[in-house]
């Protein structure tokens, strides 16, 4: 099993391309099944969750070509998939697929919207807290479908199709916004979204989805109304800059000083946590080229941050956060909100010498001195680069294990950080 051995102490200097979000190209991709025309992809980044959609999409009949590198492309350059359902041949999504990413459950919609049936398999995926389905079952069933659960698989049934509705969540939820999204633009009618997650992948989606012959308007706001259309085209969509990529690369400039520009971040889809580097002493300056992030030879500060759907602070930039406070000169105290079980990381921190201490949804850090580097095991996505991040900070050697959980949403990380002065390397077997 792969590892990464990091040698801390060096600064980051350079430029460090910013790849496409995994948490719009994951509902993107999974959109090709409600048009039998081809949807074509671009900066689509290079990662395990994107592989394996891209395996349960090829399970229902979907064919996929990902185009290779084209004469002026950077190295760095996402790549495009061209993605035809014109001939779904299966709407079951079975365990041993799904299990394995919980996004993948979202084909769900899809499916019932356009074939009028699925069988979906109940998701596995990250091990922070329940996160169940039950909102989004909800708006299918409010969309007309009859849901039953049988054998650790739901089964959806729409014949007639789908009905415009009204879907009031009682709690923002990214995934049951995504679902109900991409099920109202084929249903018959209007359907109003109210209570909709504002993110910036949520935007995306509609985009893509407007491009394609949808009639969505209010996207980004809570409230998102969708008049239903008898069928959608094709299209040609670029994926946005990921803001969580762009979020943990300027908390390790943050952590280890030096000066980094994030070429193609865009500043708005993350002002809430550029608000909070700025506040630990970092300077953030936008430009044309992307973001640029630096601290010189000061301190950091501590702060006080509590995660919140967005706009607010990210939940997935929340270990990242973390690792950066335990070298903040005094104490510093972050509030989950968004996942229960999301403080995973906190044990594998302490390795380094860190010293947080947990009451509840709150860890309280207090800083110090130096970090000392360590053999550490990543839990989950997130928390796997918090402890990348602690890694490049920390005085010696470090090994991160179990870093499967690193490629599922970060694209050649240990090359671009070695591109800005890291010692870092990735030991295969």
């Amino acid at each position: 099993m792969d590892r990464i051995r990091i040698n801390g102490g060096k600064e980051l200097h350079g430029t460090i391309p910013i790849s496409g979000a995994k948490n719009a190209a994951l509902p993107l991709m999974t959109a090709s099944l409600l048009t039998d025309e081809t949807l074509i992809l671009d900066n689509v980044p290079r990662l395990a969750d994107v592989a394996q959609l891209q395996r349960i999409l090829g399970n229902h009949g979907v064919d996929i070509m990902a185009a290779g590198k084209r004469a002026g492309d950077s190295e760095y350059q996402g790549q495009t998939l061209h993605i035809s359902a014109k001939n779904i041949i299966d709407t079951t999504a079975p365990y041993e697929l799904v299990s394995k990413m919980r996004a993948s459950f979202w084909v769900i919609a899809p499916l019932i919207a356009r074939m009028g049936e699925a069988k979906v398999s109940l998701p596995g995926g990250c091990a922070i807290g329940t996160r169940p389905v039950d909102l989004l079952i909800m708006a299918l069933e409010k969309l007309g479908a009859a849901i039953a659960i049988d054998g650790g698989y739901v089964l959806a049934r729409a014949p007639q199709g789908l009905r415009g509705a009204a879907i009031a969540f009682p709690k923002v939820t990214v995934s049951g916004t995504h679902v109900a999204l991409m099920a109202a633009t084929l249903a018959r009618g209007t359907t109003v979204i109210d209570n909709a997650a504002r993110e910036p992948e949520i935007v995306d989606v509609a985009d893509c989805l407007n491009k394609m012959g949808a009639h969505i308007a209010g996207a980004g706001t809570s409230r998102i109304v969708v008049e239903g259309v008898a069928r959608l085209g094709g299209a040609r969509h670029t994926v946005l800059p990921d803001r969580i990529e762009t979020g943990t690369y300027a908390m390790a400039v943050a952590m280890t000083g030096g000066d980094v520009m994030l070429a193609g971040a865009r500043p708005e889809l993350l002002q809430a946590a550029l608000d909070v580097l700025v506040e630990a002493g970092a300077t953030v300056t936008p430009t044309n080229e992307g973001i640029r992030i630096a601290r010189n030879g000061s301190g950091i500060a501590p702060v006080e941050v509590t995660t919140a759907p967005f706009p607010g602070f990210p939940t997935d930039l929340q270990a990242q956060l973390m690792a950066l406070m335990t070298r903040a000169r005094g104490t510093s105290h972050i509030t989950e909100t968004i996942f229960e079980n999301r403080f995973m990381h906190v044990q594998e921190l302490a390795r380094f010498g860190a010293r947080i201490q947990l009451d509840g949804e709150t860890a309280t850090i207090q800083g110090v001195e130096a970090l000392r580097g360590a053999p550490v095991m990543a839990t989950d996505l997130r928390a796997s680069v918090s402890l990348v991040i602690a890694g490049l900070a920390a005085e010696g050697e470090t090994m991160v294990n179990r870093i499967y959980h690193l490629d599922r949403g970060f694209e050649r990380l240990e090359e671009k950080l070695s591109g800005c002065g890291a010692v870092i390397e990735r030991i295969t077997g």
